[in-house]
Formats: structure tokens, C-alpha cells, sequence
């Protein structure tokens, strides 16, 4: 199953029918057509396509797009706070479009180090990927892939937000602050790849 966001409002791509204010058997490339349209244009919150071959249909949905491809982290400090920006009235987390001939590791631990100006991270496991489609200025639809990092930092440097980039505040933000503060401030891509960082830690 495939969770894609556009607006902040979900398209899930099954295998079966899943409950969503409106379910579609996929029937060709028409029905990403009146996906986009469906949720771009009008107050529905979300959509499902489904299809037997799964496989076959998150493949023609990525085709239908313009591709690209970034990466970041969700990065940890030994008081098990992680590191949160602040951008445009909303919290996120580091991330930006990898570079040509670069891996999504190295990637990843850049676009950290480049947004919150803190060095020698740790790069641990990969937790997953998100996907959001946006349109681009020349009326392109863009899907969007972020694969996300769990990364450690024990270092003593003061993160600093990189102000080019829009980046109005970075800080450490612990369980209570996240919930208090964070969840009802951010993007729904970064609800679930917390969610998913969080599942996946030891208990």
C-alpha cells in the first residue's frame, strides 16, 4: 500500500479496496487523471485507487509524473529529543532533493548538516518513504519521493537555521513538545514517518 499526499489530502494506492471517502478501480492512467482533479478542485479529503497487481499500478502511477527524488533525517541527541525546522508557519523535518550521482545516505545527512548547521551526525538505519505531489510553475504535476534517515548527533553544536532557505527556527524538541507543539503545526507526510520512526524503535 502507497500513502501519497497532495494539498495534505491522501491518495492510497491497494491491492484491495480500502476505506476512503471515495474508492476507484484502477482502469488506466484516466483515473490518476481524476485523482489529482478530484483533490485539487473540490472540498474531498481523500481517495483510493485499487488494483490487483500492485506492483503494475505504483508503477504507472509514478510515470504519470514528473519525478524527483530528496532525502532527510530524523535526527536524535542523547536527551532523545529529535531536531525539528521551523519554514514558512510550519514545523518539518531537514530533508532536500538529492543531487545528481549522489546516494540518498549521503544526501540525507547534507541536507541535516546544510539546514541546521550541525556536523558529525551518525547515520543509522533507513525507516521509510513518504510521497507528496505538487505543480511546479510550469503546470507539471511533480510526485515527490523523500526517503528519511534515522540519524544521531552527540555533538555540542548549537543548530543553526539556514536562513536562505526560509528556515525561520531550528530546535530540539522532546516527546511533549511534539505532541504540544509540532503534530498540530506540520505536514501530514511528517505525522507518518514520526509514526513509523516510532514503531520502529525498541520498545
Amino acid at each position: 500500500m502507497y500513502k501519497v499526499f497532495i494539498n495534505e489530502k491522501k491518495i492510497v494506492l491497494s491491492s484491495e479496496p480500502q476505506n476512503s471517502p471515495k474508492t476507484l478501480n484502477y482502469d488506466g492512467t484516466h483515473s490518476f487523471e481524476f485523482a489529482v482533479d478530484l483533490l485539487t478542485n473540490t472540498p474531498s479529503q481523500g481517495l483510493n485507487i485499487y488494483y490487483q497487481d500492485i506492483d503494475k499500478l505504483w508503477s504507472d502511477f509514478k510515470g504519470f509524473f514528473r519525478n524527483i527524488e530528496a532525502a532527510g533525517g530524523i535526527v536524535v541527541n542523547p536527551e532523545n529529543k529529535i531536531l525539528f525546522i521551523h519554514r514558512l508557519g510550519k514545523w518539518d523535518l531537514p530533508k532536500g532533493k538529492i543531487e545528481a550521482g549522489e546516494s540518498r545516505e549521503l544526501a540525507a545527512v547534507r541536507e541535516v548538516e546544510e539546514e541546521c548547521g550541525i556536523f558529525d551526525l551518525q547515520l543509522k538505519d533507513f525507516i521509510n518513504s513518504t510521497y507528496h505531489i505538487y505543480t511546479e510553475r510550469d503546470g507539471k504535476k511533480v510526485l515527490k519521493t523523500t526517503y528519511w534517515f534515522e540519524m544521531f548527533y552527540t555533538g555540542s553544536g548549537t543548530p543553526k537555521p539556514q536562513i536562505e532557505e526560509g528556515i525561520s527556527e531550528v530546535g530540539w524538541k522532546n516527546e511533549e513538545e511534539i505532541q504540544s507543539e509540532i503534530l498540530p503545526s506540520t505536514f501530514q507526510n511528517i505525522k507518518l514517518i514520526l509514526n513509523d520512526f516510532k514503531n520502529k524503535k525498541p520498545q
